[in-house]
């Protein structure tokens, strides 16, 4: 059955490699219970629909090219319109690009652009890295590449799990691992990566000040978070709260300035948060593509004012920090 086999191979390798790692050794066996249990009901209608695909992808010759600016996982196939039709059978794909055995996948986001405003200023040579809303695992990709030791992400989005794990079908046993999980079920006790991401992740929080905090005690000593998110023009004292949606979407609850925001994380005791980019997001770098055919960020602004969105807020402008602790 595709749910023992391929879902129990992913994760046996995170397994023997949180058992090495100080701070994260209790979590090697409450997490192998826990993520058994999650696919063994995981409530989702197409669950058994998305098995199916990855049980009839194809058998390659595994392989990861890491360095270059798109992935590149697995050989090429000789079907490679078969193996698009499977794939296509798992969209929404949101963050990429990527190309799996000669498919190119045109996802949604031009991830690789957010990549680029973060890679130079980091070293992430040795490190276990925790992504916090990995999505499918795109950036772990990304920080193999960069020299990280292991990636864990985490996303409770089951598609995104399953992108995954097509993914790794055609990578392989690389240490880029994606647990269907949210940060609230993560141990209160961790605090083993060298290296947390958080991007994209902070304005969806009702609390943002608890999630900062959380960061701050899931990174050792000497590490360092990285931090992307959303931010509005203004002093330290500005902070957007949208009444309803914004930019259509349901849950964005604090858009802080630049400078709020850098107030709030001395507020929790980080004391060394260097801003590396602000960048307003353009409908070049979010899009809808065949590979994500639904609305995107065109369909979210003003099309009479494209610096407003439609709900007449700020269109989308983030920030990326490199916090060191």
């Amino acid at each position: 059955m595709v749910k023992n086999r391929v879902i129990g191979e992913a994760y046996r390798g995170l397994y023997a490699r949180l058992k090495r790692l100080p701070g994260l050794q209790a979590w090697a066996e409450t997490l192998r219970s826990e993520i058994g249990d999650y696919f063994e009901n995981p409530g989702h209608g197409d669950f058994e629909r998305w098995a199916r695909v990855l049980s009839e992808l194809p058998a390659v010759e595994p392989a990861a090219e890491l360095t270059r600016n798109i992935p590149i996982l697995g050989r090429p196939v000789a079907d490679p319109e078969a193996l698009r039709d499977l794939l296509m059978q798992l969209h929404p794909w949101r963050k990429g690009p990527l190309n799996l055995a000669g498919v190119a996948i045109d996802t949604e986001w031009r991830s690789d652009w957010k990549w680029q405003r973060v890679r130079d200023h980091l070293d992430l040579g040795g490190h276990t890295v925790l992504d916090i809303g990995a999505g499918n695992g795109y950036f772990g990709w990304r920080m193999l590449g960069a020299g990280a030791e292991c990636v864990v992400g985490i996303d409770p989005t089951l598609v995104f799990v399953m992108q995954w794990l097509a993914c790794r079908h055609f990578a392989g046993d690389s240490p880029n691992y994606l647990l269907p999980l949210r940060l609230e079920d993560l141990p209160r006790n961790l605090g083993g990566f060298d290296t947390v991401f958080s991007m994209g992740v902070l304005y969806h929080r009702r609390h943002p000040i608890a999630h900062l905090e959380r960061l701050k005690t899931l990174v050792k000593p000497g590490g360092q978070v990285v931090l992307e998110t959303l931010v509005t023009d203004g002093d330290r004292q500005t902070v957007l709260v949208p009444e309803g949606r914004y930019a259509r979407m349901r849950n964005v609850w604090f858009i802080p300035s630049v400078a709020a925001l850098e107030t709030w994380l001395a507020k929790v005791g980080f004391a060394d948060a260097r801003l590396l980019d602000v960048s307003a997001t353009t409908v070049d770098e979010q899009r809808s593509t065949s590979w994500m055919p639904f609305e995107s960020l065109a369909e979210c602004l003003d099309p009479d004012r494209p610096d407003r969105t439609v709900e007449g807020l700020p269109a989308p402008v983030r920030a990326a920090w490199l916090i060191s602790t």
